[in-house]
């Protein structure tokens, strides 16, 4: 089973990664640089105590936005869960990232893959709202016309906020 951390270039993944893998490592004045190909993130499960067949650690890939046209490679069918990460304090790049998710969506390979769609950066004050992004995305009419499992966590990197739920998601 594979695991994908994919979205638009600067939309928050590498932060959003390193603040789960590391939790305490990512403050306001942290930054990060354009990820030019792939990271690979190791997650613990730190669930107390474990259930029955639930895995300890997962890896997870983070393919670059760069690289966006090159996320095909990384498709497959033993690809279980995906998280779409999208930057809400950027306006133009919500429009880009629903073109990115449709492309993700409609992928043969993907049909059985699980989507977290997370809403990044909601500590920015010129965030949009989580409904006016959800519309901008079409969120409802594109849940019901595809056959993946879409779940929606809004978050934030610095004050942890949804970090907790994505985990969550990603064990379960």
């Amino acid at each position: 089973m594979s695991f994908l951390c994919v979205g638009p270039r600067n939309s928050g993944k590498t932060m959003l990664l390193n603040s789960i893998q590391y939790p305490g490592s990512v403050n306001f004045t942290t930054h990060s640089v354009n990820t030019v190909g792939t990271n690979i993130f190791t997650i613990h499960n730190l669930e107390k105590p474990l259930k029955k067949g639930s895995k300890k650690n997962i890896a997870i890939r983070e393919l670059g936005g760069e690289m966006a046209v090159m996320w095909k490679k990384y498709y497959s069918e033993s690809v279980e869960k995906i998280l779409f990460v999208v930057d809400t304090s950027n306006l133009c790049q919500i429009s880009c990232a629903g073109v990115l998710l449709y492309s993700i969506l409609a992928e043969p390979k993907l049909q059985k893959a699980k989507i977290c769609l997370v809403l990044t950066k909601m500590d920015y004050a010129y965030r949009q709202m989580r409904n006016e992004a959800l519309l901008m995305l079409q969120i409802e009419r594109l849940k019901a016309q595809v056959s993946q499992e879409i779940t929606i966590i809004e978050s934030s990197a610095i004050t942890r906020e949804g970090l907790d739920q994505i985990v969550e998601w990603l064990f379960n």
